[in-house]
């Protein structure tokens, strides 16, 4: 009973620990086993929490890989400008290569112009592959997010057409992973798979990492979509009948701006938030992803086609 009555600001983080060793090991393995891996960095909050675990396993200035972003030209600007930042402030390489890009050069080409680019990040990040010849990604994807996910290998092995195929992964004992690939092949590895949102904002809180201010509350114009706060944007624009409302709103987890929506939120700080996670019964990704409404299998399809 007195667990019961114990205050939230005492939540304890102990579990943080193990899942930061963790994370620091797997960064560790993959920096000793690939020739070529890049780490994937959006400037959204998993990836600034990996990207926290890898400073403390190398050291500021001294990551062993390079950055990559795949830009869908969509992305809200207070991330590209904290990835940049962020990048910059580490020493860290980074590469961007943008859908628009892809789009140009004919390999990307949308039903409608105001198709969500969202999808189309997979042809670019296969060509950036290619393009580099990395033979491993590393992701900031956790099993938590969404029910594909949760299938995941922490090392995920991608065929030479980028796919991954849930039936050929490897078994993962006592830590051993097995990084062998034949030429073309890659793996996508996810350090953070065992973290969920909830370790992730704790962790936040904890190390103090700095965010992008939209995962924060803010007023901002929304419409009411299927359940879902829709940001009014130039690229999101009310449709007929829509009634335009001001909302103090949050983000959950960022990407496209044609798909992720805001929550309604007061929360201003990490505390604030873990306190939301804790009564939230909805996945972030269920809760602001327009992409995954589509049907139930939508993110296992696009991971199949080579999606993060």
């Amino acid at each position: 009973m007195n667990a019961m009555t114990e205050p939230l600001h005492t939540l304890s983080n102990s579990h943080l620990d193990a899942l930061e060793e963790e994370t620091i090991f797997i960064l560790r393995e993959v920096a000793a086993a690939f020739e070529r891996p890049a780490l994937l960095f959006s400037g959204g909050k998993d990836s600034l929490v990996m990207l926290k675990c890898a400073e403390k396993a190398f050291g500021a200035g001294r990551l062993p890989y390079p950055l990559l972003m795949i830009d869908t030209g969509h992305n809200f600007k207070e991330v590209t400008d904290f990835r940049d930042s962020r990048s910059k402030e580490l020493g860290a390489e980074l590469i961007v290569r943008s859908v628009e890009d892809s789009m140009k050069r004919g390999t990307v080409r949308l039903a409608h112009p105001g198709e969500s680019r969202n999808v189309h990040q997979s042809v670019t990040l296969l060509e950036a592959i290619e393009e580099f010849r990395f033979d491993a990604l590393i992701g900031g994807a956790r099993r938590d997010e969404e029910k594909a996910r949760a299938k995941e290998r922490i090392f995920s092995h991608r065929d030479s057409f980028g796919q991954w195929q849930p039936k050929a992964q490897r078994p993962e004992l006592w830590t051993l992973f097995n990084t062998r690939i034949h030429p073309g092949e890659h793996f996508r590895v996810f350090p953070i798979s065992n973290w969920t949102e909830l370790d992730v904002w704790q962790y936040i809180a904890r190390e103090n990492i700095g965010l992008p201010s939209i995962y924060y509350t803010h007023k901002r114009e929304v419409v009411d979509r299927r359940g879902l706060l829709v940001p009014v944007t130039e690229l999101t624009p009310p449709k007929d009948g829509e009634v335009v409302v001001v909302r103090d709103v949050r983000f959950r987890t960022v990407g496209d701006i044609t798909c992720t929506c805001p929550v309604e939120s007061d929360a201003a700080t990490p505390e604030q938030i873990v306190i939301e996670t804790l009564a939230a019964e909805v996945s972030e990704r269920g809760a602001t992803r327009m992409d995954d409404k589509t049907s139930e299998a939508s993110m296992e399809k696009r991971k199949k086609d080579g999606y993060f």
